[in-house]
């Protein structure tokens, strides 16, 4: 027999509701998620000088967050203010100073560094929890983009800072193409249109290839043959009730 329309609204009221909790709430890494995406969004599409310093209010927003869903400590969450309050000042400074290769090469830094942060708080919390669900598997893609994006600013700082072109006769790059190289190392694609034409960026990226297959075939790969929603974690075998 079929439903009727009042039952139905209420099983999509019931079916929206968890949506809402993992996506809209500061606990929940699928805001985490949802701010990296709008961070990669803007930062590839945005070319105007204020959209380097609006890259970076995201990201401390995107770090806060972390920090609320990870339950980190409290001695943490103190430097952890601390660091973010300087990202704020570095941020509000580019705004209304002049750009300069040495103004935006500090904000690559200071956006590198912070996403270097949220990874271990992340993992920390992941190892942690006494449940894996899906809010586990959200922590873990949360921390595997981060690791990206981190190195993506890593390249920009490069390429900005250093003498000569990052990518040699392709140039210096942007941020477009230094996130376009950096996942495709991170997931060792490697297309080879863009690639450091000397050191530091070479062992930088060898770097992101060896800890994004390392963070796949460990972290993320142990979450995703776990996952079981709202059950604890798999019990080795033999350690059944008998």
């Amino acid at each position: 027999m079929a439903d009727s329309p009042d039952h139905q609204v209420r099983r999509s009221r019931r079916r929206a509701r968890p949506l809402r909790d993992v996506f809209g709430s500061p606990d929940s890494y699928g805001l985490v998620l949802l701010l990296i995406l709008v961070t990669y969004t803007v930062s590839a599409t945005l070319t105007a000088t204020w959209a380097l310093s609006l890259v970076l209010f995201v990201q401390i927003a995107t770090i806060w967050t972390t920090l609320q869903a990870s339950q980190a400590r409290r001695r943490l969450r103190v430097v952890a203010s601390a660091v973010l309050l300087a990202s704020t000042g570095v941020a509000l400074l580019h705004l209304f100073v002049p750009d300069g290769p040495s103004g935006s090469g500090l904000i690559a830094v200071t956006c590198g560094l912070l996403y270097l942060i949220a990874p271990g708080v992340i993992v920390r919390h992941l190892v942690l929890r006494p449940t894996v669900d899906f809010e586990t598997l959200l922590g873990a893609i949360a921390a595997y983009l981060m690791l990206g994006m981190a190195f993506a600013f890593s390249y920009r700082a490069l390429g900005v800072l250093q003498d000569g072109s990052f990518f040699g006769p392709q140039g210096e790059g942007n941020i477009s193409q230094d996130l376009f190289f950096s996942f495709t190392t991170l997931t060792t694609t490697g297309y080879g249109n863009l690639v450091p034409a000397r050191n530091p960026g070479q062992s930088l990226a060898v770097g992101e290839m060896v800890l994004g297959q390392l963070f796949l075939v460990t972290a993320v790969a142990k979450v995703v043959n776990a996952v079981q929603p709202g059950r604890g974690r798999r019990r080795p075998p033999g350690d059944d009730a008998q």
